[in-house]
């Protein structure tokens, strides 16, 4: 074998074998004989190779040996109709004996052959040689269309190897397939029944003559594809121990597949392959991938291959390594497997896991987040509460997470989300033990971001954007939220708005009316294109699409179902009050279960005024009487937009709120580097200060 570095395509459809230069030694007949009775053992094949006489044509036949016990070898073919008719004009050349990445060639001598088998003549000495066989895997059922400069062809995908595959178009016999460019990259789509397979740029390499159908040799333009935005802040990657095992039946080929993961974060993994067993095509969709670990965690997601690059080098060894990304996840297996995640990286650090809820009540306390006027109305529904907070903190349910940060048992920093809207968490309950910790508080909340970035791409998750609630006065979230709204500067991408709050008692009769021209009606689409065109000009920040108060979006119908299945409740209304057809004020009534958040700002009207000056705070209370008397409430939190307007109608209230809202698409790498700068600076002072001290 002189080109040792030469690739061979045999009749053999499965089979490409590239030499690898240099590899090459001689080996006796008792090693061949060996190997023989070895692809026997393992009811395999060897190649017999047939070369024409007089044009440059190579026949490969694909026969089983038999059991070997000297230099003469009998062997049965696989399947060939007439060994007559495919080597006619043709002399035997060599046979291949293939197992693993080394492949025996030998020149033997043929004693006979018939449309059976064969008998051969081993000789004393043949030569070894290593390689590397990319494997065609034969496939069914998967629909394949080419699309090209406006023309499109159906066909089916015969097979594939991770880096190439076939196609079959049916034509039609016309000259149709002239409008196929060979020498221009085309658009290949892979379907089943159900779902899209692969979607990418293709170049063909090869293809068949013919006007009924052809069968066109694609490979993908790129060996690396980006399925979401690029994060300028990616995912923290775990190398665990055990190491877990991506188990999944393949798109394509229909065969399991048993992949060990090199590393994995909460937005994708990467696993290794041998190169010749590779299935694994850079743009492939899988719908059902199990992660597993051990025999106690298990996963299951869709996931897709974004990426393949050789890594023979580094392994030594014929390898190559995957770049898989998630694309769905259940959305609570997702948060145990930050949890998981998470606590391999802090040991501190908990998310969502199982709360000794009587420790957790204490730490509220201690820490005053439950102050005394908030308890004052926390403690009318005493049992109530710890009954939300036992299926919020103990059942792990998709509409909530928390994060915990915890020393020696004693909970030193926590903070808490709720999906409240469509695709809207709320962040609340973020309290941290200064005495006990300097840094817990930060803790959670870098937890928190990191979770974001890991999640938001999940369809699952419907996290699109972040919001929270805090009072001017609170020195942190003003310096964490109001400092990042500052260093946005961008309202579309973070934006605030001060509400005023107040708890409404309703004092009015249950015989109301409005005078003359008011008007109580639900919310129209109409009614909503007013809001948003108030809002725009007043404010122009994300409140309106954090809080579903889209034009066109009144129900919540699909969130109340998965907070029934979570076994909470969840009810959201719109009314607008108007004089004589024109809108002055938008209100949304939010009604959930009693405590989800502790200043009950999920169980609240919130009222947004669009004519200041024309809506008299009589005519609010009025309104507001006839909401709670519906609802079947004497007394429920309120909260008023804008806070000029309560300025300027001397409206009593008890504090002020500030609505954050935050783009987790657009913003979330760019809030965890600001972050970490507020840390890093925060350390530095501490620095300075144990410096000065001891000066």
């Amino acid at each position: 074998m002189k080109d040792a570095s030469k690739i061979l395509q045999f009749a053999r459809p499965d089979t490409v074998i590239e030499f690898s230069p240099g590899s090459e030694k001689e080996v006796g007949l008792d090693r061949l004989i060996n190997k023989l009775n070895f692809i026997n053992f393992q009811e395999d094949s060897i190649l017999v190779n047939f070369r024409h006489t007089k044009y440059p044509r190579t026949v490969t036949l694909e026969a089983v040996p038999l059991p070997c016990l000297n230099n003469r070898l009998e062997c049965r073919w696989v399947s060939v109709e007439s060994v007559h008719a495919a080597t006619n004009g043709c002399a035997l050349e060599s046979i291949f004996v293939v197992s693993g990445h080394r492949m025996m060639t030998a020149i033997p001598e043929l004693i006979s052959i018939n449309d059976e088998g064969a008998i051969f003549l081993l000789p004393e000495k043949c030569i070894e040689v290593n390689y590397r066989k990319s494997r065609r895997h034969p496939c069914q059922g998967v629909a394949a269309e080419l699309i090209q400069n406006g023309a499109r062809f159906q066909g089916t995908l015969i097979d594939f190897s991770a880096v190439s595959f076939r196609v079959r178009i049916q034509g039609d016999g016309s000259r149709t397939f002239n409008w196929i460019n060979s020498d221009v990259p085309l658009q290949v789509v892979l379907t089943n029944d159900s779902s899209t397979l692969y979607s990418a740029e293709c170049r063909i390499t090869s293809q068949t003559l013919g006007h009924r159908d052809r069968i066109y040799l694609l490979e993908p333009s790129q060996a690396h594809m980006q399925r979401f935005k690029a994060k300028e802040i990616r995912s923290c990657r775990h190398e665990l121990l055990p190491l877990p095992n991506a188990v999944f039946r393949h798109p394509l080929s229909q065969k399991n597949v048993d992949l060990k993961v090199l590393d994995i974060s909460g937005s994708g993994f990467s696993a290794c392959e041998d190169v010749e067993s590779s299935v694994l095509l850079p743009g492939m969709i899988i719908p059902e991938l199990e992660l597993r670990i051990g025999n106690g965690f298990s996963t299951k997601c869709a996931a897709q291959v974004v990426y393949r690059t050789d890594a023979s080098k580094k392994e030594k060894a014929p390898i190559v390594k995957c770049g898989l990304c998630f694309l769905d996840m259940d959305i609570r297996d997702h948060v145990s497997l930050l949890s998981l995640l998470y606590l391999a990286k802090n040991r501190h650090s908990y998310v969502s896991t199982q709360v000794d809820l009587d420790d957790l009540w204490q730490f509220f306390f201690d820490t005053g987040f439950i102050y005394p006027e908030k308890y004052h109305f926390v403690q009318l529904n005493k049992a109530n509460l710890k009954e939300t907070y036992r299926r919020l903190y103990t059942e792990n349910p998709g509409i909530a997470r928390h994060f915990i940060y915890q020393e020696h048992g004693n909970i030193l920093g926590h903070l808490a989300m709720l999906r409240f809207y469509q695709g809207t968490w709320l962040v609340h309950h973020h309290a941290a033990n200064r005495s006990e910790s300097n840094h817990a508080g930060m803790v959670v909340l870098d937890h928190l971001c990191n979770s974001i970035n890991d999640t938001y791409n999940l369809r699952s998750s419907h996290m699109d954007y972040l919001i929270c609630y805090y009072k001017p006065e609170n020195r942190f979230p003003t310096r964490i939220f109001g400092g990042f709204l500052k260093a946005a500067e961008d309202r579309k991408s973070c934006s605030t708005d001060t509400f005023v709050y107040f708890h409404y008692q309703r004092t009015f009769s249950d015989d109301w009316n409005f005078a003359g021209p008011w008007a109580l009606t639900r919310t129209t689409r109409e009614d909503q294109l007013e809001l948003e065109a108030f809002y725009e000009q007043h404010s122009g920040g994300l409140m309106l699409h954090a809080l579903d108060m889209e034009p066109g979006i009144t129900e919540c119908e699909e969130l109340a179902h998965d907070y029934r299945e979570a076994g909470f409740s969840l009810q959201r209304d719109l009314y607008t009050l108007k004089r004589d057809g024109v809108v002055k004020a938008v209100f949304m009534i939010n009604v959930s279960d009693v405590g989800l958040n502790l200043s009950d700002l999920t169980n609240c009207i919130k009222v947004f005024v669009l004519d200041q000056e024309h809506f008299p705070k009589d005519i609010l209370f009025i309104a507001l009487s006839i909401i709670t008397h519906k609802y079947r409430q004497s007394e429920i939190p309120v909260m008023v937009y804008p806070e000029s307007y309560a300025e300027a109608a001397s409206l009593p209230f008890e504090r002020k709120y500030i609505l954050w809202a935050f783009n987790a698409q657009t913003q979330t790498s760019n809030f965890i580097r600001y972050l970490g700068e507020l840390h890093t600076r925060g350390k530095d002072r501490k620095t300075q200060r144990t410096a000065a001290q001891g000066t």
